[in-house]
């Protein structure tokens, strides 16, 4: 492990002398125990020591770069800007907004920041991690505008690996629309983020993950939020496109009437992985919880969802649901599911389930028959299987444009 990582930690050295020997402190952590592997019953379905060292011969932290690009911004709907270049704070412009109601600024510091993840990666990201951001909207304030994360990667990412830590606040009683677009050139990278947020009371986040194109990044990213009385945190991850991409949810329903909601439409291709896994810890009476997560997979795809619904004893009147489905387009094709109820309250209404299988062939030979060719029909049929994901986005302009996005990536089935 130590000869696969090139690491220079001479660019820490700006830093004050606790937190430099804490970062080397947490690499050492790291080489210890290595990437995780199947042996971690989190990571039996997506070994990430194989699949880094199957692709990666010497992995480096330099982080130079030069941007001189214009990034082309979304015209469907009006929006607030954040640019984030390789991950780092680069700008961002809220004019939609009150001044000084939404406020975001570089990371600076993890001190504090203490992540639920019981993986290596987590001890990687403190010692490597840069830049960031802390994003916060005040109270009893609703943003007018979504606020669009432009998360540009740069050309010359080839063999460098990226960590970064983000924090999200929203405020008591206030609203914020989150929509991260994902852009990158084709470098071979790895990104490991570590998000932390907080919803307080009151309050409702809606967030978006969005691959604008087809990128050669190994993503790995760890969701873990707390969430007040009758707060709502909404999570639509449509992150097509990826070579691997490993998203972990964590969220804590700590007080009465929130809810949580997760839902994913993804369509995978050739040498393309991605796995959701989420625990959802209901710890008070009278919350939601509502998860489906939807796959395609062609060509030699793999598709992965581990979804675990807890429930303390006090937390009477939950309701709580989870399904993941799939269809396999080749045989080469692989959907793994793993769905888990841990529930210590009697009065509770929790299901969950999961189905696979093959393109519904009826359905295609009656769309044949009405005149419509084979390619045509199952793009329709996976349009369908898919849109079920937007019925839950209730804003009108943003809406067409995802279902938009998607409607690329069909395009590309052969």
């Amino acid at each position: 492990m130590e000869q696969l990582f090139n690491i220079d930690f001479k660019r820490f050295n700006s830093l004050n002398d606790k937190e430099a020997a804490d970062r080397k402190k947490n690499f050492e952590l790291f080489l210890k125990e290595g990437l995780p592997n199947k042996k971690n019953e989190n990571w039996k379905f997506s070994d990430l020591n194989y699949i880094i060292t199957k692709n990666f011969k010497n992995i480096t932290n330099n982080d130079d770069y030069k941007f001189q690009e214009k990034i082309d911004s979304i015209h469907d709907f009006d929006h607030n800007k954040v640019i984030l270049v390789n991950g780092s704070l680069k700008s961002s412009d809220f004019h939609f907004e009150e001044k000084g109601k939404v406020k975001i600024e570089t990371l600076k510091s993890l001190e504090g920041f203490h992540h639920r993840s019981k993986n290596n990666l987590d001890y990687l990201n403190k010692a490597l991690s840069i830049g960031g951001f802390n994003l916060e909207v005040q109270q009893n304030y609703k943003c007018k505008k979504p606020i669009v994360i432009y998360n540009y990667f740069t050309a010359n990412l080839n063999n460098k690996i990226i960590n970064n830590s983000n924090m999200i606040k929203v405020g008591q009683n206030s609203e914020l629309i989150l929509i991260e677009y994902n852009i990158s050139k084709k470098s071979k990278f790895i990104k490991n983020t570590f998000e932390k947020i907080n919803i307080d009371k009151g309050a409702v986040l809606k967030n978006v993950i969005l691959q604008k194109t087809k990128c050669n990044g190994y993503f790995y990213k760890n969701i873990s939020g707390t969430q007040d009385f009758n707060s709502s945190y909404q999570n639509f991850i449509l992150s097509s496109g990826l070579k691997f991409n490993k998203i972990e949810i964590d969220m804590n329903l700590e007080k009465e009437k929130s809810s949580c909601h997760i839902l994913s439409g993804l369509n995978l291709s050739r040498e393309e992985h991605q796995e959701i896994k989420t625990q959802i810890n209901h710890l008070a009476p009278n919350c939601k919880s509502y998860q489906k997560i939807k796959n395609v997979l062609d060509s030699d795809s793999k598709g992965v969802y581990q979804g675990k619904i807890f429930v303390k004893d006090i937390a009477q009147k939950t309701d709580a649901y989870q399904l993941s489905k799939a269809i396999i387009l080749n045989d080469q094709a692989e959907f793994d599911a793993k769905p888990e109820l841990e529930i210590y309250a009697d009065d509770v209404k929790c299901s969950h389930g999961s189905s696979s299988g093959s393109i519904d062939e009826e359905a295609i030979h009656y769309l044949m028959t009405r005149g419509i060719e084979l390619k045509e029909a199952k793009k329709l049929l996976i349009k369908g299987f898919l849109s079920e994901i937007f019925e839950n986005i209730p804003e009108d302009k943003i809406k067409p444009f995802l279902e938009k996005s998607i409607a690329v990536q069909i395009d590309e089935i052969r």
